[in-house]
C-alpha cells in the first residue's frame, strides 16, 4: 500500500480559457475544485463540451494552444504544474500520471512498432536498458490481456483492432509506474463486449497496483461500477459531487437527475420536475445558474445569480439553491 499522504491531483479554482474577440477570453473550465486522493477513484462526468477532457489535459500541462490556464492552480504530488519546466513536465507525464486517451489508434505513433513504443516509455521513466525495457514491455502487454504479446510487440498500430489498441494504451499508461491514471473516455470507440473487457481490465489493474484513478466518461453505467466518488460537470462548473452510491441513489442537482434519467441501462425517472427541457435560444444561461434554461425547477433568482457550490456536511456538494433549501450547509469556493 502507498504511504504518501499527499493528494495525487489537486485542482483549486481551475480555469482554462480560450481567446475570443479582441482581448477577451472565455473560460471553458471555470472554477473547478477537485481532489483525487492517493489510491482514490474519482469519476468526472458531463455532456460533450462540459470541460471534462480539458480538465484532464490541464493536470498534465497539455492544454492545447491557443488555450491556457487563466486562473487557479493544478498541483500534482505537491508540485505546481504551472511552475514546472518542460523536463519536469515530461517526468510528470507517464511517471507520476498515466494517461489513457480515447481513439487509441490515433494516439499511437504509426511509424514505430508497439513493442518499441512501450519499451521506450519504460526506458525514459524507469531508466532501464534496452533489453530489460523490452522484456518489461512484453510483461506489460501480457498484463494488459493481449494474446501473443510477442506478435503484438512486433506489430504497427494500423495492424491492430480497436480493442487491442486500447489495451496497448493501458500498457503505455502503466509503463512508468504512475501513482495515478487519467482515463479519458477509454471505451468510447469500442463495441459493447470489448468495452466490458477493457473496463474489467482497467478496474483490476488499478486495484492491483493501488493507483488513483480519474475516470472521465459520459457512460454513467461504467462510472457507477468503478469509482468511489463522482463529480458532475456542466458548462465548465462542478454542479454536484459526492460518494457514487449517494449521488446515483439520490441525485440533488437537476442536471444530475437529467443525466441519470437519460442514461442507457438505468431505470428512467418519471418525475416531471427533472425532465429534460430543450433550450429555446441558448443551451447555457448567460446569467445566473448555467442550467436554468433547461430546468423546470428554476426560480427567478436562479436566472439572476449563479448559486454557490455548497457543502452539505455529508461529503456532498451541490450548486442548486432549490435542493440546498432546508438543509444546513456551508458555501465553498469552486
Amino acid at each position: 500500500m502507498r504511504t504518501d499522504p499527499r493528494p495525487s491531483i489537486e485542482l483549486e479554482e481551475l480555469r482554462v480559457g480560450f481567446p475570443t474577440t479582441g482581448n477577451e477570453w472565455t473560460n471553458v473550465v471555470d472554477g473547478v475544485t477537485l481532489v483525487v486522493g492517493a489510491g482514490e477513484r474519482i469519476g468526472l462526468v458531463g455532456e460533450s463540451g462540459s470541460g471534462k477532457s480539458l480538465t484532464a489535459l490541464a493536470c498534465l500541462g497539455l492544454v492545447p494552444e491557443p488555450g491556457r490556464l487563466t486562473g487557479g492552480s493544478v498541483t500534482v504530488a505537491g508540485a505546481n504544474v504551472a511552475g514546472m519546466s518542460e523536463i519536469d513536465l515530461q517526468r510528470l507525464r507517464g511517471g507520476e500520471i498515466g494517461l489513457i486517451l480515447q481513439e487509441a489508434v490515433e494516439a499511437l505513433n504509426p511509424v514505430y512498432t508497439v513493442g518499441f513504443q512501450v519499451a521506450e516509455t519504460i526506458a525514459v521513466h524507469r531508466g532501464l536498458g534496452r533489453q530489460e525495457a523490452s522484456r518489461e514491455a512484453l510483461r506489460l502487454l501480457n498484463d494488459a490481456a493481449l494474446e501473443a504479446p510477442e506478435d503484438i510487440a512486433r506489430a504497427y498500430p494500423h495492424e491492430l483492432s480497436g480493442g487491442q489498441s486500447q489495451r496497448i494504451m493501458l500498457a503505455l499508461a502503466l509503463a512508468g509506474r504512475p501513482r495515478t491514471l487519467i482515463a479519458d473516455e477509454p471505451t468510447s470507440a469500442l463495441d459493447s463486449l470489448t468495452q466490458a473487457q477493457v473496463i474489467e481490465l482497467l478496474d483490476r489493474l488499478v486495484v492491483e497496483r493501488d493507483m488513483g484513478l480519474l475516470l472521465i466518461s459520459h457512460d454513467l453505467v461504467v462510472v457507477e461500477g468503478m469509482v468511489d466518488r463522482i463529480a458532475v460537470l456542466f458548462a465548465g462548473r462542478i454542479v454536484e459531487e459526492g460518494p457514487t452510491r449517494a449521488v446515483f441513489s439520490e441525485p440533488l442537482h437537476p442536471y444530475t437527475r437529467t443525466l441519470l434519467a437519460s442514461a442507457p441501462g438505468r431505470r428512467r425517472r418519471t418525475d416531471s420536475s427533472v425532465r429534460y427541457q430543450r433550450p429555446s435560444d441558448h443551451s447555457v444561461s448567460l446569467g445566473g445558474c448555467r442550467f436554468a434554461g433547461r430546468c423546470k425547477l428554476a426560480q427567478e433568482a436562479c436566472r439572476v445569480t449563479e448559486p454557490e457550490l455548497t457543502e452539505l456536511g455529508d461529503h456532498r456538494r451541490v450548486r442548486c439553491p432549490v435542493f440546498v433549501s432546508g438543509r444546513e450547509g456551508n458555501h465553498v469556493d469552486g
